[in-house]
Parts: C-alpha cells; sequence; structure tokens
C-alpha cells in the first residue's frame, strides 16, 4: 500500500524567541486576547478562568515579582502545584523573566523535592499552602544543603506564617502589589526555558533542560497529531497534571501558543467527571492515556451523544490496546490518535487523520522530524523491517540541550550529531513505524527478541484483562522466559491457566508467554507508567500452570 509523502517541513527558527511570550503576548493584538486561556475545575475550589489577555498581564506580574526578588536569568523556579490557575502563571511567567522552570508533581514526598531543589539549584519554590506544611521542616531539617533557595512563594487560600530560613510571600498579594512590569527578557531560541525530571538511571531523578525552541519543535504535532479547526475556537479537555512532559506540551504550552482553549481538571480521578466535563465546555478535543479510555468504556455509560462536540482523542504515555480503540470508535464514533515520546524529545511519532490507523503501530515521524533507525555501532540505517534504534539529528529544534549536571551522560547519548534514544522500532513495507521499547525492555529468549509491547497488545484484547505488562523471567543463567503479569477486569473470573492458553493462540510460539502471574496491580512511576524492571520482584499473584 503506498501513500501520498508528507510535505516537506520547512523549520522557521528565529533568533530570538521565548515561550512565555509566544503563550501569551503573541494574542494580544488579536481577536483571541479576550477568548479563554485557561478553564480550571476543582472539585474543591469550584470552576476557575482567565483570558488570553489576562494571562499575558498575570505572567508579567510574576515574571516583574522574579526580578524584584533578584531572581537572575538562567535561575531556577521550581514549582509544585496542583492544576490551577498559578499553574501557568508561574511556568510561563519564570520564562518571561529569563529563569528556568522547573516542573514537579505533587504525588512527590517532601524529601524527593528537597531532592529536586538541591539539584536544581531552585532559588524559588512556588507551591501551595497544604503541601508548604508538609515541605517546610523537609527544606529546612539540616538534611539537604540548600543554599540557593531564598523564596517561597504560595499559592491558595490559608494564612502565610513567616519562617525563619526563606522568604515566605503570599502568592496572590505579592501579584496584585505589582503596578509595573518590564518587558518579557528578549531570550534566543536556544537559551534553556524548562527543566523536567525523569526517572535515572542511578536511582536519582535525571534532570533534562530544554531550550525556549521546543515549543517550535513541537508544531509538526499541531497538524499532524491535534486536529484543531479553522473554523471554531478548539477546547481542549486534557485529563492529566501538568508536571508531566506530556501535559505541559499537549495541555498547556501547544495549545495556549496557538490560541486554544485548555480545559483541565483537578481533584478525584473518576470517569464520570470527564464526560460531564467534555459535555459542560464544549469540548472539541479529549486528551488522556489509555487508562483514561479503559475507565470511560468501563465505568461509564456515555455515547457518542452524550458528548456532542468532541471531534477528536488523542492518546499517550503507553499502548492503546487494539480493544479499547475497537470499542470507543463503537461506542463514540472516533478513533484515538496515538504519539510516542519522551521527556528528551516530546511526541515525534504519532497517528494522524491523514492516514489510516493501524492497529499496534505508533504511526510515522511527524515532518520535519527526521527519525532515522540505525545500528548504534556502525551509525548506518537498517533495511526495511529490521530492528533498529531510534536516532534523531541533533539540529532537531525539539531536542532537549542537555541531561542537567550530567555531562558525561549526555556525551553518552548525543555524539556523532544525533541523539540515540535508547529506543528500538522497526518500519514495515508501507512505511508504518513499530515501536519495540528500550533495549532493556526487549526479551531475549532461547534467542528470539520479542517485544513486550506486541504480546501486552494482544492480552490487552482479552475482554478479562484490564492491563497487562511482558517481561523476562531468568530460569538460569542466560535463559530467560517469556512470562506476563496480568490484571484482570472487576467482576471477571477466569484463570491465569486459561490465559496462557490464550497467548498460545494468538501469539507466535516464541513469543507466547510461558507463565501468567495474575496480579492487582504493577510497580509504576508517578506518572502512572509501569516499572518492568521491578515487576519480577513484585508480591502477591496467583501463577498459571507451565
Amino acid at each position: 500500500m503506498m501513500f501520498e509523502q508528507f510535505p516537506a517541513w520547512q523549520w522557521q527558527v528565529p533568533k530570538h524567541f521565548n515561550i512565555g511570550s509566544a503563550c501569551t503576548d503573541k494574542h494580544l493584538n488579536s481577536p483571541v486576547a479576550q477568548t479563554i486561556a485557561m478553564i480550571v475545575e476543582d472539585d474543591l475550589q469550584g470552576t476557575s478562568q482567565i483570558t488570553f489577555e489576562q494571562l499575558a498581564k498575570r505572567t508579567d506580574r510574576f515574571s516583574q515579582l522574579l526580578r524584584n526578588l533578584d531572581v537572575a536569568f538562567g535561575d531556577r523556579v521550581l514549582i509544585r502545584l496542583p492544576n490551577c490557575l498559578d499553574y501557568p502563571t508561574a511556568f510561563l511567567g519564570a520564562m518571561k523573566r529569563g529563569a528556568i522552570s522547573v516542573p514537579t508533581s505533587t504525588l512527590l514526598t517532601a524529601e524527593e523535592v528537597a531532592y529536586l531543589a538541591r539539584d536544581s539549584g531552585a532559588t524559588v519554590l512556588v507551591t501551595d499552602k497544604a503541601a508548604w506544611v508538609q515541605l517546610q521542616d523537609n527544606l529546612n531539617n539540616g538534611q539537604y544543603e540548600l543554599p540557593n533557595l531564598k523564596h517561597i512563594l504560595l499559592s491558595g487560600p490559608g494564612e502565610v506564617l513567616p519562617h525563619e530560613t526563606f522568604n515566605v510571600l503570599d502568592l496572590e498579594t505579592a501579584l496584585v502589589a505589582i503596578d509595573y512590569c518590564l518587558p518579557a527578557q528578549l531570550t534566543e531560541a536556544d537559551d534553556p526555558a524548562y527543566l523536567v525530571y525523569t526517572s535515572g538511571t542511578t536511582g536519582y531523578p535525571k534532570g533534562v533542560l530544554h531550550a525556549h525552541r521546543a515549543l517550535i519543535g513541537r508544531e509538526p504535532a499541531a497538524k499532524y497529531w491535534f486536529n484543531f479547526s479553522e473554523d471554531v475556537q478548539d477546547r481542549i479537555m486534557h485529563s492529566g497534571k501538568f508536571n508531566w512532559t506530556y501535559v505541559l506540551g499537549t495541555g498547556l504550552m501547544d495549545p495556549l501558543y496557538l490560541g486554544k482553549t485548555v480545559i483541565v481538571h483537578e481533584g478525584k480521578n473518576d470517569a464520570d467527571t470527564w464526560i460531564k466535563l467534555i459535555a459542560k465546555h464544549a469540548a472539541t478535543i479529549f486528551i488522556g492515556v489509555p487508562t483514561i479510555y479503559r475507565q470511560l468504556i468501563q465505568k461509564t455509560k456515555a455515547f457518542a451523544a452524550d458528548v456532542p462536540s468532541l471531534r477528536h482523542c488523542m492518546s499517550a504515555g503507553e499502548h492503546l490496546s487494539d480493544e479499547v480503540l475497537q470499542q470507543w470508535r463503537e461506542r463514540f464514533g472516533r478513533d484515538i490518535y496515538e504519539a510516542v515520546g519522551m521527556s528528551e524529545f516530546s511526541y515525534y511519532l504519532s497517528q494522524s487523520k491523514f492516514r489510516p490507523i493501524r492497529p499496534g503501530s505508533a504511526g510515522f515521524p511527524q515532518p520535519g522530524h527526521d527519525v532515522q533507525l540505525l545500528n548504534p555501532e556502525t551509525l548506518t540505517p537498517v533495511e526495511q523491517g529490521e530492528e533498529g534504534m531510534i536516532c534523531i539529528p541533533d539540529t532537531d529544534p525539539g531536542l532537549f540541550l542537555r541531561y542537567w549536571n550530567l555531562p558525561e551522560e549526555t556525551l553518552k547519548y548525543k555524539h556523532d550529531g544525533w541523539f540515540f534514544t535508547g529506543d528500538y522500532a522497526r518500519y514495515d513495507a508501507d512505511g508504518y513505524i513499530w515501536f519495540l521499547g528500550r533495549k532493556d525492555d526487549i526479551i531475549k529468549s532461547f534467542g528470539y527478541r520479542v517485544s513486550p509491547y506486541e504480546i501486552e497488545r494482544v492480552y490487552k484484547s482479552h475482554p478479562a484483562v484490564a492491563d497487562c505488562a511482558a517481561v523476562g523471567e531468568e530460569l538460569e543463567k542466560d535463559k530467560l522466559l517469556v512470562v506476563a503479569y496480568v490484571i484482570l477486569q472487576a467482576g471477571t473470573e477466569i484463570t491465569a491457566d486459561a490465559l496462557l492458553q490464550f497467548g498460545k493462540q494468538h501469539l507466535a510460539a516464541y513469543k507466547s508467554p510461558k507463565t501468567v502471574y495474575l496480579t492487582k496491580d504493577f510497580p509504576r512511576t508517578k506518572n502512572g507508567k509501569i516499572l518492568r524492571k521491578d515487576i519480577n520482584n513484585h508480591i502477591a499473584y496467583a501463577k498459571s500452570e507451565r
């Protein structure tokens, strides 16, 4: 099957560019200025919203507040906030100052936040008052040396008490007090903009530093993954939290850059909530992870008629099963378009409306991203159908700058003109790319190389399976068996042995798991990704017969 080639993409990266300004000030002299930039639905605080003009002014004030606090160009501003209007205020406002925003998760413990504050050398911490009660003792107990951290800006309702070590301010009061703002910092496109932390190989989080040009680097996604309308003001309902790179891009920077309205939620994760909010705010685009889509199918009775405004759905973070895609099509009459990305390069492979979805495939590299599958030893492209490492030219504007304080780690993955992602894939005859995962994830069993994603895709098609993870289990030295860990759908009953037989029926003999374990949960990262390397140490399972 042959497809028309995507048109050539011409990058337009100016010398000067600032993400904070591009997401706010850019719209001031257009009709977009008075439209809603963001809506936050909070279970406790209710509904709040802000226009693009208001957001531009509010981020200006935050930028000026940092200047008044002597926060310099390149200083780090650590952000630990729930989904709220203060999140874009701080994240974009810090970049307007020329500082580096450091988004972190509200799921992190106080000790973990203290580690990030030390590693990043943050000068400012922006958090909410409830979290500050838990954080302040850990930041001041002597376990971590935090010589750079001076200012704490507190969001939300509640009292602000002085602190013996830090300058603690109520964020809203401080912003209202500012009556004059200098223009945004004239940053270059290659200047550092934001620093995200991801799981590190040493057991400590690893900082990934991005430039302001990263926003331009995601422009192809606006056309080849999103499906924005030229005729209506799109409203994007995102089910995630801002701290995750996936959400920072698709649920904050990318839509605001293009003048679209973002809707997010803070509170209990309930499947019916998403249906109600999509309907309430006439959302046109919904973005989630596969788990959310499964919940919407399994735990709601909603159909397309309940969300008439919805016309485009997107997913990333983990593979979406064929079963969920098919059930979603039947219930809502819409496809779900997947993408693959990473902290260092955001989302660069995706399905799109321009070509049919091929279940199991990650789609195509987006135009502009010269994705190559290379033999990492010879740096030569592999043949079609062969497994190769996904490599990105180091000139791609979407690529990260470097790993924070880890020069050797940077050189390990960025050299010879390429960024070596560590992920492997293959192209089929029609140009679709099939994601195989990291070398460590690929199971080498009795001479065969087996992708866990292929096994998981098959098992997730079983109606009794809620989730699945395939890994290698060591039988003896240098001998691995393919095994599968399965979480069952609530209310279903099936034996591990029956699932073992299911695998034999639907997978080649060398791919079929030799053991199936029934378990109630998986070890996961804070963003919900399965930690395959830790699964074999997981407890509480029922084992099939081999």
